[in-house]
């Protein structure tokens, strides 16, 4: 660790020797001052770990050889103090060193979709919907709807939304996966419990300058919007659907108002999709076994479960269950999202400390 520290300390020191010689660089001078920005706290907390072993390695040699008794006690205690402190300078350290997923600021966009169970499927995942606009405005995020394909009782078949803020990425990329609700029906006449799904993607908004699609790989075609039950909401042509030719994905928007704000849409959630692709292929490189994020909406695969009767939610990633339903989907998610990261933080911890 202390190699680390040091390469990193040297590091810092380029950076303000570079910083006073960039004259009207400006561009450059930007990259070096975020750069300075980004290490100065894991350089700092590097120089109060220095002052606190230097410190334990003096009390402890007064403690082991000194002839005065008082003296040798007056180093013990402070020794108890010191010692926690330098396993704690040391945690912090540790944590700071992993490396910072890069998306982790970005705005998110995230795509829900009705899995197995019909109509109540559609329903669950407008009541999703609901979940993260309310948990983003807890946040003072904004939500943006980019594309929406609703049913006649309300339910969605699929909505993808924006949500811009900062940190959103890192927050929600946990939600990723499928989501299974138990409860019974409004049209269920004998009471019965249902169980039904829906898919939760979620995608780190992408810059223009990040992925570049070449015009020959998409094939776009506009149609005139419709609304739920198949009514024209508009007369002329605006809606625009991508085909991604390579990939086959296909993206369609129609709720702006003009067909440029429209493809404008598709083309963002677009290169959102191929960039996560392409980090997962990335990811599986380091990782073979790692599973795709929302897999084919089966009951058997999910990450949480919403029981209605018992007022009961269970992340079955982390086996927590919390018995309040109706404060988590009215966006109260932070006790899951909190414990989730903490034990991906454990286990990019212990990977570090293997490796």
């Amino acid at each position: 660790m202390l190699d680390k520290l040091a390469g990193i300390e040297k590091r810092f020191k380029e950076i303000d020797e570079a910083l006073a010689t960039v004259g009207d660089d400006y561009k450059r001078a930007a990259e070096l001052a975020k750069e300075r920005s980004d290490l100065e706290p894991l350089v700092r907390k590097a120089e109060e770990y220095r002052k606190v072993v230097q410190q334990v390695g003096e009390a402890r040699q007064m403690a082991e050889s000194g002839d005065d008794p008082e003296l040798k006690e007056l180093a013990r205690d402070e020794l108890a103090e010191l010692e926690p402190l330098q396993e704690q300078l040391e945690a912090e350290i540790k944590r700071m060193l992993l490396p910072k997923d890069p998306r982790d600021d970005r705005n998110v966009i995230i795509e829900i979709r009705a899995g197995t169970g019909g109509e109540e499927a559609a329903l669950f995942a407008a009541d999703l919907f609901r979940m993260y606009t309310r948990y983003a405005e807890r946040r003072g995020w904004k939500v943006e709807v980019m594309s929406i394909n609703e049913t006649g009782l309300g339910g969605f078949r699929e909505i993808t939304f924006l949500i811009k803020g900062k940190g959103a990425y890192s927050r929600l990329k946990y939600e990723a996966g499928v989501h299974r609700v138990q409860r019974v029906p409004t049209t269920e006449s004998q009471g019965r419990i249902h169980t039904s799904t829906a898919t939760v993607a979620v995608l780190a908004e992408v810059d223009d300058v990040e992925i570049e699609i070449p015009d020959r790989d998409i094939k776009i075609d506009v149609y005139k919007s419709a609304g739920a039950g198949g009514q024209n909401v508009q007369k002329n042509a605006t809606a625009v659907r991508i085909t991604h030719l390579p990939t086959g994905i296909v993206v369609a928007c129609q709720d702006e108002r003009s067909q440029l704000q429209n493809k404008l849409r598709a083309m963002s959630i677009l290169k959102a999709r191929l960039y996560e692709i392409e980090e997962a292929r990335r990811r599986a490189e380091v990782d073979e076994a790692r599973r795709s994020q929302v897999g084919t909406g089966e009951r058997s695969e999910k990450i949480r479960t919403y029981n209605f009767p018992q007022s009961r939610v269970t992340d079955h990633r982390i086996n927590k269950s919390v018995y309040n339903l109706p404060a988590v989907l009215d966006g109260e998610l932070d006790d899951f999202i909190d414990e989730l990261a903490t034990r991906e933080e454990a286990d990019r911890l212990a990977a570090l400390e293997a490796g």
